[in-house]
């Protein structure tokens, strides 16, 4: 099961959860003003609701706008909506056929619809082997990752790192690719470097908690959940946590259980 919105978004991927976080991509973008995830931007479920009503009407009134296109979009990912988020984001490509942003928050939609052959595609477009950007091949990573395609991914992460060295969230999508090809020491060292890189997000270390739990230390995994949190919020993000390591240790009995890692890497 996935928490819902009012929970802290625990034990994420941040190439696929941060619709907001990819800037521009050189001139191509040009039409959408440029974003990073930094302050300002809407965190609470109401807060991102209105936004969506903020920019729907705007949308409505010119869908090819690829401003508008591109924030409706994150407002509707943002509480959920990913069938509307993908219709959005699909008319707008359409219109707008060489803005790297749309295309790039397009393939992320799509996978978050497991759409993965189709979100590889788009994400590809997203940028050129001349001009990579070091997002979306991340991102590109996290999709190969879903598909089971491990190795794959991790020449993707590599590729990144060598642009943005020690990067955190490359190296959290990193650490969850050795979690799922069930290498989890690995896991666990490279998420222990990514969360101490300056600018690590929590989710990076509620990844670094569900991987130590998995391996049995589940005192030291709630431990590092509740550092971040108020107590409210940390006794619902352990609870979580629970279930999740509980859902992947119950996969060895049950082929066709979803996966609690494969969860955490698609939120």
């Amino acid at each position: 099961m996935r928490p819902n919105h009012t929970r802290t978004r625990l034990l994420t991927s941040a190439a696929l959860v941060a619709l907001l976080a990819l800037p521009a991509a050189g001139c191509q973008t040009t039409g959408v003003a440029e974003t990073t995830g930094a302050i300002g931007q809407p965190r609470s479920d109401t807060e991102w609701r209105r936004e969506a009503d903020t920019w729907k009407e705007r949308y409505t009134k010119n869908p090819t706008d690829p401003e508008a296109a591109y924030r409706y979009a994150a407002a509707l990912r943002a509480t959920g909506q990913r069938t509307q988020t993908v219709a959005v984001l699909e008319q707008a490509t359409i219109h707008n056929a060489k803005n790297t942003l749309l295309l790039g928050a397009y393939g992320r939609a799509l996978a978050d619809t497991g759409a993965f052959s189709q979100a590889l595609e788009v994400l590809s477009r997203a940028h050129t082997p001349d001009q990579p950007d070091w997002r979306i091949l991340s991102a590109q990573g996290a999709v190969l990752d879903q598909m089971g395609r491990h190795e794959d991914a991790r020449r993707y992460y590599s590729s990144a790192l060598k642009i943005i060295p020690n990067e955190p969230s490359v190296l959290s999508n990193l650490g969850l690719s050795y979690a799922l090809s069930k290498n989890l020491p690995k896991a666990e060292e490279v998420l222990r470097q990514a969360s101490e890189q300056k600018g690590a997000e929590q989710r990076v270390r509620q990844n670094l908690a569900l991987v130590i739990g998995l391996q049995g230390r589940y005192q030291e995994a709630e431990a590092i959940v509740r550092g971040d949190l108020s107590p409210e919020e940390a006794s619902t993000n352990v609870a979580y946590l629970r279930q999740m390591i509980e859902q992947e240790r119950g996969r060895k009995n049950r082929k066709d259980a979803p996966s609690a890692l494969k969860e955490a890497a698609r939120s």
